[in-house]
């Protein structure tokens, strides 16, 4: 019996038997769905069976009093986000799940290698596309879906780019079903949620210190400490000890939590626009004891805005004249502008014609079928099969903007289609996922809600990862919609020791 198989059978098996206690009495999941903790004949996984021992006959009262602790603790350190609507933000504690979800060193060990291949294709397709062009005089991919991408910069053919790392710093979103691990989005231009993922860890080891220390989890704490090496080897060849900054938009936007934190973890400065001046094509820093040059710039800004001598004139965000200190190589920016060419959901479409392009190998990590209603067979199938499909606008982020056609109305799918046919190349289609399910704590108990991970991945000199990874949550029963904007949440991830 193959493994997919017997995942299934599993799963529907262990509904009708096994043993159940205390906190997961009454924790069911159908067998559609890859359950994250539970296998055969309702028998824990053999990498989560110590934390369910652990867990099963611990008193509900004193779970509660640990989710309480770890959600003070979140308050404490305000560790927020923004949410947008009607016309005015305001800021949510991100929600936080104690049950950690285990990986066992095997699947990280995958992961992993999968995430470097990953990393160094897209860093030698993004280093093609703005120099010779191979990719696309060879016809990997469509010369349109490159150049017609609201996300390729013409200003940045030609650029030396130090290291050749375009993207320095991916988050990429990862899902699980019964077929395996597969990649949901690569998330390149200003990747946000590592501030989470250091979060969780700190307030559940601190709750569940114990049960920690017994798993051995791999330590994830040394992220600030690579992402600044990383960054500092992108500095400019002359300088022996750079100077960091992370420029952010400023204290309105939804990540500036993030980037305090960040900033903090790192040792450097934290940065708005107008901070920064570039006098003699170098980029200095104003400081209460004169300009001090800087060498790195981590930008937490959109391409649009770094620059409004080139990209946005109406940008208060960016600093004049920062490009051209780019292009002159005597300032480094992280993420290059322009990679966000490499993340747009069309060109998702062809990430594995690109691996093997480029290095020559198989895709370790699948791509979920993507359907591109650019394509007029793209567009037909997408439009006759809209009750079972998601459909993403190409250069959307955070979950706006998409249709999950199960869960909608007629009506709204109706509007959605006339929405498609007015602009078909902004649209893309995928199959509904059954996304994996890890147990989560609620008002009874156990329950299964649906997860994906988003681990982060450091190219500099070398490609670095920690073990570990920003694990998003649905917290509405039944939801496939992870985004903290959209109501999902988080949980600690605990990668184990080989």
């Amino acid at each position: 019996m193959n493994q997919k198989t017997s995942d299934r059978e599993s799963g529907a098996s262990g509904r009708r038997s096994g043993e159940r206690s205390g906190l997961f009495a009454d924790y069911r999941t159908g067998p559609l769905h890859y359950d994250e903790m539970f296998g055969s004949e309702n028998a824990p996984r053999e990498h989560c069976r110590a934390l369910w021992a652990a867990l099963k006959d611990m008193p509900r009262e004193e779970i509660a009093q640990m989710q309480k602790r770890a959600e003070r603790s979140f308050l404490h350190e305000g560790i927020t986000f923004s949410v947008y609507g009607e016309g005015s933000a305001h800021e949510r504690i991100i929600p936080i799940d104690i049950i950690p979800r285990l990986v066992s060193a095997e699947d990280w060990h995958f992961l992993e290698r999968g995430l470097r291949q990953r990393i160094k294709a897209l860093n030698q397709f993004l280093s093609d596309i703005y120099g010779a062009c191979q990719v696309l005089a060879d016809g990997v991919i469509p010369v349109d879906v490159v150049r017609g991408c609201p996300q390729y910069r013409t200003e940045m053919r030609g650029v030396e780019v130090p290291l050749g790392a375009y993207v320095s710093v991916c988050g990429t979103d990862i899902v699980r079903t019964h077929a395996g691990f597969m990649v949901l989005e690569d998330n390149l231009r200003v990747p946000s949620g590592v501030s989470y993922m250091l979060a969780n860890r700190q307030a559940v080891k601190t709750s569940l210190r114990d049960i920690f220390r017994r798993h051995r989890v791999r330590g994830i704490e040394h992220y600030g400490a690579l992402l600044r090496q990383t960054l500092a080897e992108l500095a400019p060849p002359a300088v022996s000890d750079p100077t960091i900054v992370l420029l952010t938009p400023g204290v309105y936007n939804s990540a500036f939590y993030e980037h305090m934190f960040l900033a903090h973890e790192m040792g450097v400065e934290l940065v708005q626009g107008s901070d920064l001046l570039v006098h003699n094509g170098f980029v200095h820093m104003r400081t209460t004891e004169g300009l001090r040059r800087v060498d790195v710039i981590y930008r937490r800004v959109d391409d649009d805005f770094i620059d409004p001598l080139v990209f946005r004139p109406d940008s208060q965000l960016g600093t004049s004249g920062l490009f051209h200190a780019y292009q002159l190589g005597n300032v480094a920016i992280a993420n290059a502008p322009g990679t966000g060419v490499a993340d747009d959901k069309s060109v998702y479409a062809y990430v594995p014609d690109i691996i093997r392009y480029f290095l020559n190998e198989e895709p370790m990590l699948a791509n979920v079928e993507t359907h591109l209603c650019r394509h007029p067979e793209g567009l037909e199938y997408t439009l006759d099969n809209l009750d079972r499909l998601v459909v993403k606008v190409v250069g959307g982020a955070g979950g706006h903007g998409m249709l999950v056609g199960p869960h909608a109305t007629p009506a709204e799918r109706a509007a959605y289609a006339e929405e498609i046919r007015r602009d078909p190349a902004n649209y893309i289609s995928q199959p509904t996922l059954d996304l994996s399910c890890a147990p989560c704590l609620s008002d009874g108990g156990a329950a299964p809600r649906h997860v994906d991970l988003r681990p982060f991945v450091l190219h500099g000199r070398e490609t670095r990862l920690v073990p570990g990874a920003f694990c998003r949550v649905a917290l509405t029963p039944g939801s496939l919609v992870v985004n903290s904007s959209q109501g999902g949440g988080g949980k600690d991830l605990w990668v184990l020791p080989s």
